[in-house]
């Protein structure tokens, strides 16, 4: 796979307001370095595990983002380094999170994880319950910076699903940037689309596209 070539060809092709996050999970370090030397430094990883080793293995200018499910007794490993994580689906999460940020003497960018799938299998909150979250009193939280919402369609070759639940994460967005962050400059991301929808998720309003096998080619099972 001509990394370099990809990421490239990935960046001349989407608008300069939206950030790529190159998905790293599974793939060795060299193949990182070549995507680094190129001057690319935004990276994801799904496991907080995988994501520390990573962090210990590479450059100290990366802008690393957890994308993947978070669970709570690994947040203490990335706490220290992470840019953003981007699949908080609950207030145990972000208290956790909040938590390991003060140890830490750092604020850490946090999306909310909306779950606009079908599937059983995706995780993430309801409207409701983002809004309960934020109802709450964020903030009580002194050491999270809510940045956005992040999103994950079906995994379905039907575009018109896909489509559909972007659309649901835009509204979302929308909705609680009005109601809760209206004049907070710092709320502005959505997190939506990978490999093989990146592009409906940009015209429907996403500003982060996590891609992966695109950049790296299909990713080695581990």
């Amino acid at each position: 796979m001509d990394i370099e070539g990809q990421i490239e060809k990935i960046l001349n092709q989407i608008p300069v307001n939206v950030k790529l996050i190159a998905v790293t999970k599974t793939q060795p370090v060299e193949n990182i370095i070549c995507a680094y030397k190129k001057g690319h430094k935004i990276f994801g990883e799904n496991k907080a595990q995988e994501l520390t080793q990573k962090y210990q293995l590479m450059p100290k200018d990366i802008e690393w983002h957890l994308i993947g499910h978070l669970q709570t007794n690994k947040v203490k490993f990335i706490a220290p380094f992470v840019h953003t994580i981007h699949s908080v689906d609950s207030i145990k999460l972000l208290q956790v999170i909040d938590e390991e940020g003060r140890k830490n003497s750092r604020i850490i960018n946090c999306l909310l994880q909306i779950k606009i799938a079908a599937e059983e299998s995706k995780f993430g909150l309801s409207i409701e319950e983002i809004k309960e979250i934020l109802n709450s009193g964020p903030w009580q939280y002194k050491n999270i910076r809510l940045t956005g919402l992040m999103g994950m369609a079906t995994f379905t070759s039907d575009d018109t699903i896909i489509r559909s639940e972007f659309k649901k994460c835009k509204q979302a967005f929308e909705e609680i940037k009005k109601q809760f962050f209206t004049n907070d400059p710092m709320f502005k991301d959505i997190s939506m689309g990978m490999s093989d929808d990146y592009e409906i998720a940009i015209q429907e309003g996403s500003t982060m596209v996590r891609i992966g096998s695109k950049i790296f080619g299909q990713r080695t099972h581990t």
